[in-house]
């Protein structure tokens, strides 16, 4: 599923954390979970400082005794595990492994770093999608990767043929596609809009999430020749974002949901990713279960307008002291800030809140919105304000975000 990053409401530059990673866009976000892979080298691989994992005598080119595919793949099993099931190309595995150069030169190494990693097949270099899949779990095999199976001349790229040692530690195969997943059942309820549903398991009933609550759920998505693309139940962690930050198909499909409630989706391209470069084309089936809601924070009752009380500063950015803070240095434009804050647009409809999230936003101030840049300096630490920011200190119409006034209240914790 793919959600809109934390910050990504108040970061003018658009860098913030990013929440879970998701496929409904749902996935705006996260699809690979630690993206130590064999198709990155990464600055903590960069190891020479710390010694380096001896080259084997044969990196130099694959052995008489070595097995090479029709690809052109080399391998060698080193260590056989223990047999049994092997990986399918769209399974994640976690592996030990160390790359080197056929002049011997180690450029990664998982081994080096202390701890293996973890990624999808579908999402390295061909050389390691097509090799992993020979091997069981327990097995350690050194693969010979022609440059047209590994990085093809990629800019920062290890270049040539490339030797790997690889040991399987452990599959997480797919998630097999329900029997249905190829057209909508006839005992599946259809709405107006074309989303079709089926309730596998019922909750407990009682409330359900409005369009703007987030929710908590674990989820499994497939295509419609039964290929899952996506899974919080693979991850083993479940999934958080705002309704109104993913497919339109989701928005509507989970708000039918209670907790508790696992339920089949059939979701039309119209409803899904319409076509768009990278995220998976057609109708799209998803597995969910509703696991928790949380609902928006209400808006102050003045969010329509800046009350008479308030102060306006020259710039029109609007303000008003809802709690006095202990501390009595002012942040400057360039200090880092940790706060806490809710926004709501004019019609009191809230937008973001670290409070709901449960986690403070740290950032610079001067990397934010101007409305924010300017009013936080205005405040001490512990103090807790009211913003009312117009649209030319805001986000000035940019496609996506906030639209008109914003409201804030934000709440220093922190200045560095």
């Amino acid at each position: 599923m793919y959600t809109s990053t934390l910050l990504g409401l108040i970061l003018a530059c658009g860098e913030g954390n990013s929440e879970a990673t998701d496929a409904a866009n749902t996935s705006k976000t996260e699809q690979t979970e630690n993206n130590t892979d064999a198709k990155e080298t990464t600055e903590d691989s960069k190891m020479g400082r710390q010694g380096l994992v001896a080259a084997p005598a044969d990196v130099a080119a694959a052995p008489a005794d070595a097995i090479t595919t029709a690809s052109g793949l080399a391998y060698k099993v080193l260590t056989e595990g223990k047999g049994g099931e092997k990986p399918s190309p769209e399974a994640k595995v976690t592996v030990h492994y160390t790359g080197w150069t056929t002049d011997g030169k180690m450029f990664d190494s998982s081994v080096m770093r202390g701890r293996p990693a973890t990624f999808g097949l579908n999402q390295v270099i061909a050389g390691w999608t097509e090799g992993v899949q020979l091997m069981s779990v327990g097995d350690k095999v050194r693969f010979w990767i022609p440059e047209d199976l590994a990085y093809k001349g990629a800019p920062g790229k290890p270049e040539g043929m490339l030797v790997f040692d690889v040991e399987l530690i452990e599959i997480k195969n797919p998630m097999p596609a329900p029997a249905d997943v190829a057209s909508v059942p006839a005992d599946a309820i259809t709405t107006a809009s074309g989303l079709a549903y089926k309730i596998l398991r019922e909750g407990s009933g009682g409330d359900k999430p409005a369009e703007d609550s987030k929710v908590s759920v674990h989820y499994t998505g497939w295509t419609t020749d039964g290929k899952m693309f996506d899974s919080s139940v693979m991850r083993g962690r479940p999934a958080t974002f705002g309704l109104n930050q993913v497919i339109a198909g989701w928005t509507e499909g989970v708000q039918l949901m209670s907790v508790g409630d696992k339920v089949r989706f059939w979701i039309p391209e119209e409803l899904a990713y319409q076509g768009k470069a990278g995220a998976p084309a057609g109708m799209l089936v998803f597995d969910v279960e509703l696991l928790d809601i949380q609902k928006p924070i209400v808006a102050p009752s003045d969010v329509a307008a800046a009350p008479s009380d308030a102060k306006t500063t020259a710039s029109g950015l609007a303000y008003k002291v809802l709690t006095p803070g202990t501390g009595t240095d002012h942040p400057t434009e360039t200090s880092k800030v940790t706060v806490h804050y809710t926004g709501w647009t004019t019609d009191g409809k809230m937008f973001d809140s670290s409070v709901q999230r449960g986690e403070p936003a740290t950032f610079p101030l001067n990397r934010v919105i101007k409305g924010w840049t300017e009013g936080v300096q205005l405040m001490v630490v512990g103090e807790k304000t009211r913003f009312w920011i117009p649209e030319n200190l805001a986000y000035q119409g940019r496609p996506g975000a906030p639209a008109g006034m914003l409201v804030f209240d934000v709440e220093l914790k922190e200045i560095q």
